[in-house]
């Protein structure tokens, strides 16, 4: 298995860093993946080389305002708002191979997998806007996507109020928003490890936050708000969420999936998991049924449980 580092450039200049974890024969498909916040496309371990060993090629980038995109200190987590975050990764996307004979995949994890969702199903989503020049996936996979806030972990009505209003008067001001450590892992070898990691930088814009919960809002009232809110899509979709987590929220994924699968759709929970799995035998359950996922094999079964891991939005 071999990777390769490169630079993609935004239709602004800006440059963003890239990666590609390259398979050793002719690829099966590929997969593009989208990170969380706080966090960078070289911070999942065995993951991407685990798939690129069954053939499928990874595509990922470190977004705008997160890891090696980052040149100076006020670019830290300044993502902009919603519409610049859609149409980088629509950027990103473009770029990617296009071929009839080779399935092409979008993942996405935590807050990451709230922006694929928004990507996919948003009216206003480049997506949907653009559906001349759009990629044509096989599939969506989203691993334990943003779509509400866990109340472990979620801040209270008057500091979302309050940042809302900073979010209007100065966008781009930064606030360090650090996770609770404790809620990070079972394993204190996952959590050291995400603490000493200085990409990991816990840093966001007022609007950029903003901008993270509104996405998880109009996911939690997507189905609700009927057929014209939201565009309908009939990918297959894949979601894998441990019910230990406590980072983002498993009741909204699942009452979200509940609703979603009337029209369609594989499900994977894992029961008490957490996000990556660090047990010998687990994180290994986790990563074949993601690679079933993209080769096309049932996914609907419960998985393990027990399985720990590292959990962020």
């Amino acid at each position: 298995m071999n990777t390769e580092e490169s630079v993609h450039t935004l239709p602004d200049g800006l440059d963003l860093y890239a990666k590609t974890w390259k398979t050793s024969e002719p690829p099966l498909a590929v997969l593009a993946f989208i990170h969380g916040f706080s966090d960078h496309c070289n911070a999942y371990h065995d993951l991407f080389p685990t798939l690129a060993s069954a053939g499928v090629e990874v595509r990922s980038f470190d977004q705008r305002g997160w890891g090696r995109s980052v040149n100076q200190s006020s670019d830290l987590g300044n993502t902009g708002p919603t519409s610049q975050v859609l149409s980088d990764i629509h950027s990103f996307l473009q770029c990617l191979p296009s071929r009839p004979d080779l399935p092409l995949f979008l993942m996405g994890h935590s807050m990451g997998g709230g922006q694929v969702l928004n990507y996919i199903f948003h009216p206003e989503s480049p997506y949907n806007r653009e559906t001349y020049n759009r990629p044509n996936f096989t599939g969506v996979l989203l691993y334990s996507p943003l779509i509400a806030i866990d109340p472990a972990s979620r801040p209270s009505k008057l500091t979302v109020s309050a940042g809302r209003v900073v979010a209007k008067l100065v966008p781009n001001k930064q606030r360090y928003s650090p996770l609770d450590h404790s809620l990070l892992s079972r394993n204190e070898d996952v959590v050291r490890e995400v603490m000493a990691d200085e990409l990991c930088h816990d840093t966001g814009t007022f609007e950029g936050l903003a901008g993270m919960l509104d996405r998880g809002i109009f996911l939690e009232g997507m189905f609700a708000a009927g057929p014209k809110a939201w565009v309908e899509s009939e990918l297959p979709f894949w979601f894998g969420h441990g019910d230990g987590d406590r980072i983002t929220s498993y009741a909204a994924v699942k009452d979200f999936v509940e609703a979603l699968t009337e029209n369609g759709g594989d499900v994977k929970f894992y029961v008490k998991a957490w996000i990556l799995s660090k047990v010998p035998g687990k994180k290994e359950a986790v990563v074949q049924h993601e690679v079933e996922g993209v080769e096309g094999e049932d996914t609907a079964a419960h998985g393990d449980a027990e399985a720990e891991g590292k959990a962020k939005l």
